[in-house]
C-alpha cells in the first residue's frame, strides 16, 4: 500500500498520522460519539478537498491514514473494554 511512497509523501503521513492522533487528545473525556464525529468531520473535509481537486496523492494518503487512526481507536477501546471486565471479575 504505502511501501512505494516517496520521502516526501513518507514524511506527510507521518506528520497527518500525528495530527489526526492531536485530535483525539482534545477530545478525550469527551465521550466516544464526539471522537467518532471528529474522525468523521476530518473524513468529510478530506472528501470535500478530494473532489475539488481529484487524484491528489496527499488526498490518497490521508484517507488511508484516517482508515489507521478509526482502526486504532477501536482496538484501544476493546482492549480498555476487555480490562476493565478482567477486573471487574477478579
Amino acid at each position: 500500500m504505502y511501501n512505494n511512497d516517496t520521502v516526501e509523501e513518507r514524511f506527510f503521513r507521518e506528520r497527518y498520522a500525528q495530527e489526526l492522533q492531536k485530535i483525539k487528545k482534545k477530545q478525550q473525556g469527551a465521550g466516544s460519539y464526539r471522537q467518532n464525529d471528529e474522525m468523521a468531520d476530518e473524513r468529510r473535509k478530506v472528501n470535500q478537498q478530494e473532489g475539488r481537486t481529484p487524484g491528489r496523492r496527499g488526498e490518497e494518503i490521508k484517507q488511508e491514514e484516517i482508515d489507521k487512526e478509526i482502526v486504532r481507536r477501536e482496538m484501544l477501546k476493546q482492549k480498555n473494554k476487555n480490562e476493565s471486565n478482567e477486573r471487574k471479575d477478579t
